[in-house]
């Protein structure tokens, strides 16, 4: 779903550039439509291998038991969740971010208040969590349905829609490769699992506190690229090339400054950062060294992921898979690989092959940002 909102917000933002606002509207109703049918067969594929899936992934007896219920109900609620999750793109592809910021605080709140109610006054356990997350998401759509009709710029509506084949290509030409780019992520981090079970279940659970501040340390990145997404989008629509190329090179710089900054603290106060999410002496002693090298990765990682969101923004959803791939599949993984079970080197070499493939990334990414600006100015 995050990639049908990255596709739709693109392609609003274009129309919104090229003074196109009926075709904004009709991008939109076409971004909900779709949403809807991906959650409708992803409850109609996923109800009947739910239980398979866990059992496939070790669940059994009354863990099992208690998979099922929770997420047989959080399986419904994305009926709830894929819509408010496109309409949140609709207002941000506006240039309104505080808005969708507002009712997912709202949502979130709603949540923290319902699940003491739900699991323990109710007597519903795990279900009731689910119960609870679900009616936070029915009322982030209904206030997300609620500010679109009442404040939005794009007036969304049944007539607003007219079937358009080249509407969904441009969504799926992007999105799709952005779906494929976190399936990729998932497969990077569990590939890196194993590498470090070569060393002990210790080094596992430090890797996963590691990337846990590491998603930390992207957070206003991602942010950032949300807006940056809009911003090239539009002024990409309006042909405004010039603009396009200023803020890229902005945006680039500030996002490697944010993660930059962060990456320093990180390696001045590893320990004090680790102790948030462990008291474990000997876990701090391996992820603090482990640290010190994955940020040199945060940069590099900030540079990716605005080159990504700028090719989205000139309608180009490939070049954001294809760095991700190099990145992981063609340099990380081989050569992390090499390292721990050819060359016998110990488990920091796992970060360095991760700063390399970072390297490599960021690499392509300007090369292929230069050729299509280049392009596009001609």
């Amino acid at each position: 779903n995050s990639g049908l909102s990255a596709g739709m917000n693109s392609r609003i933002s274009r129309f919104l550039g090229e003074r196109k606002k009926e075709e904004a509207e009709n991008a939109a109703m076409h971004g909900i439509l779709m949403s809807l049918i991906v959650a409708i067969i992803l409850i109609a594929i996923g109800i009947p291998t739910l239980k398979p899936l866990l059992v496939l992934f070790g669940a059994e007896n009354e863990v099992l038991n208690l998979s099922v219920s929770y997420m047989l109900i959080i399986l419904l609620g994305v009926i709830f969740m894929f819509p408010s999750f496109i309409m949140s793109s609709i207002l941000s592809s506006q240039g309104d971010t505080k808005t969708p910021m507002k009712i997912q605080i709202t949502a979130l709140v709603l949540n923290a208040i319902l699940d003491p109610i739900f699991i323990f006054a109710f007597g519903l356990g795990v279900a009731g969590a689910a119960l609870a997350t679900s009616i936070s998401f029915l009322l982030s759509l209904l206030l997300f349905m609620y500010y679109i009709k009442r404040k939005s710029y794009l007036h969304i509506h049944k007539s607003s829609f007219h079937f358009s084949p080249s509407i969904i290509k441009e969504i799926v030409s992007i999105g799709a490769p952005t779906t494929l780019t976190m399936l990729l992520m998932s497969f990077y981090v569990i590939f890196l699992n194993k590498f470090m079970v070569h060393f002990g279940i210790e080094y596992v659970a430090a890797f996963g506190i590691s990337t846990r501040l590491e998603s930390v340390a992207m957070l206003p990145v991602i942010g950032l690229s949300l807006a940056n997404l809009t911003l090239v989008s539009i002024f990409f629509g309006a042909k405004r090339y010039d603009l396009v190329e200023d803020v890229s090179i902005y945006s680039i710089k500030i996002a490697a400054y944010i993660a930059s900054a962060v990456g320093l603290i990180f390696f001045l106060f590893p320990e004090f950062f680790l102790r948030v999410f462990t008291p474990e002496t000997s876990l701090i002693a391996i992820g603090a060294p482990y640290i010190r090298i994955d940020v040199f990765t945060f940069p590099l990682m900030a540079i990716s992921v605005m080159i990504s969101r700028i090719m989205q923004g000139i309608g180009h959803g490939t070049p954001g898979l294809m760095i991700n791939l190099i990145r992981i599949f063609i340099v990380a993984l081989p050569l992390a690989y090499l390292f721990v079970f050819v060359l016998k080197y110990g488990y920091l070499s796992i970060a360095i092959a991760m700063v390399l493939g970072g390297l490599a990334a960021i690499t392509t990414g300007f090369i292929w940002l230069k050729i299509e600006m280049k392009r596009m100015i001609v």
